[in-house]
């Protein structure tokens, strides 16, 4: 990405977003949010991240540069973060509204314009989180009320596969910049790259410990595994109210010896055991784009993942750098293959590998920052490269690093 358009301000950016890093069950959509959030104050804008709190959080903090502001619970939050905005409507420049479903309808209180950022659309996860009218309601309220309050906006999404589901609620890919998200190295890359597999096999499950990330498939997989003569070790890494019912999942499919549940966990702990893992199962019925799998690709670690939850479809090459998979059978199979062979393993890990190291959170926060300056009118639309990554082995072109659609991000 070039350099700041000659003339354009120093910004003051309000992100909003139901989480932030420190609290427990966060996920991707955070670390885009925090990551991007320190580009922009290394480029010198004034980034303030409005957020909801949660047991033990202080009120105020700083992450590095960014300013921090908690308000409300995960659920009152987002009138809390509409208040704020409208008190403080010329306090800033643009708006960051990060939709989980609903957004903060930051629209209506702004003066400035505001940049609506959606990872995936929800639809029928609605269902698995609440009863009946009140997935209804927000389903209703996601599908058709938002699109009309952000008809003025410029969207941002992290996969292809989300910029086509928001075109299925009428918001058409022209108002829509694609920009797919950063990968981090870990401190020490190189003690992780000389770090050993574990002797028995192991496969890591990581995310949110919540229903749509259907952990039981996992642990269904490692059950068959064992039917069938094969006892491998399961590493779940992240915390959320779904914990207990997993525990008894694994008591009720007779591997509850074999299943680790880790809670939420520091940085070298989740890199040690990405890095010892024989390979990563992303069972999630729904993803944006899948972080967890180019987290693994640094190690070197192959992850299969369902190819209906979207976004996985553009974070793994099948075939290449992982396997998609298209229901429980296909992913038992496929971790089963991956176990019994240690040569197809180092080959998928070592493209894997090349593959996540084309993503570089710098080149995320600068393509959002492009964003930003054009929707202000300090810089022109972004404008896609018309390049692709390719894996130097062979077998097929990964996804673009930047779509071919003038549309796009540059990223």
């Amino acid at each position: 990405m070039g350099e700041k358009a000659a003339g354009a301000p120093h910004l003051r950016v309000l992100y909003l977003s139901w989480r932030d890093r420190e609290n427990p069950e966060a996920g991707g959509s955070e670390t885009f949010v925090e990551r991007t959030a320190e580009v922009l104050t290394e480029q010198g804008h004034e980034v303030t991240l409005f957020t909801s709190r949660f047991p033990g959080a202080a009120r105020q903090t700083r992450h590095g540069k960014v300013r921090v502001l908690r308000r409300g619970n995960r659920f009152t939050t987002y009138l809390s973060g509409l208040v704020h905005t409208a008190r403080h409507r010329r306090a800033y420049d643009i708006v960051i509204d990060v939709q989980n479903g609903v957004p903060f309808w930051s629209p209506l209180a702004a003066a400035v314009p505001v940049v609506d950022v959606v990872h995936h659309v929800h639809r029928d996860q609605w269902h698995t989180f609440f009863p009946r009218p009140v997935a209804a309601l927000g389903w209703f309220l996601e599908s058709r009320v938002a699109p009309r309050v952000y008809r003025r906006s410029r969207y941002v999404t992290v996969s292809e596969a989300t910029r086509e589901e928001l075109a299925d609620l009428g918001i058409t890919s022209d108002r829509v910049d694609l920009i797919y998200s950063g990968n981090d190295q870990p401190d020490e890359p190189e003690r992780f790259a000389l770090m050993p597999r574990s002797d028995r096999p192991s496969i890591v499950v990581l995310g949110r410990l919540v229903p749509h990330k259907q952990v039981e498939v996992a642990i269904d997989v490692v059950a068959a595994l064992r039917a069938a003569g094969r006892d491998v070790d399961l590493h779940v890494v992240g915390a959320g109210y779904w914990q207990n019912a997993l525990e008894q999942h694994a008591v009720a499919a007779g591997v509850e010896d074999l299943v680790t549940l880790h809670g939420f966990v520091d940085e070298d702990t989740k890199h040690t055991l990405l890095a010892s893992a024989w390979l990563v199962l992303m069972p999630s019925g729904k993803e944006g784009w899948g972080l967890t799998i180019v987290e693994a690709g640094l190690h070197a670690t192959p992850t299969i993942a369902f190819r209906h939850a979207g976004g996985p479809r553009e974070s793994i090459v099948d075939g290449v750098t992982g396997y998609l998979v298209d229901d429980v059978d296909q992913m038992t199979r496929r971790t089963q293959e991956l176990l019994e062979s240690r040569d197809l393993r180092e080959k998928l890990g070592a493209n894997a590998r090349e593959f996540a190291m084309s993503f570089d959170w710098l080149d995320t926060g600068r393509a959002l920052e492009q964003t930003l300056l054009s929707v202000l009118g300090y810089a022109p639309r972004p404008v896609s490269a018309a390049t692709s990554f390719r894996l130097r082995s062979s077998g097929p072109a990964a996804p673009p690093r930047v779509t071919e659609d003038q549309h796009s991000s540059v990223a």
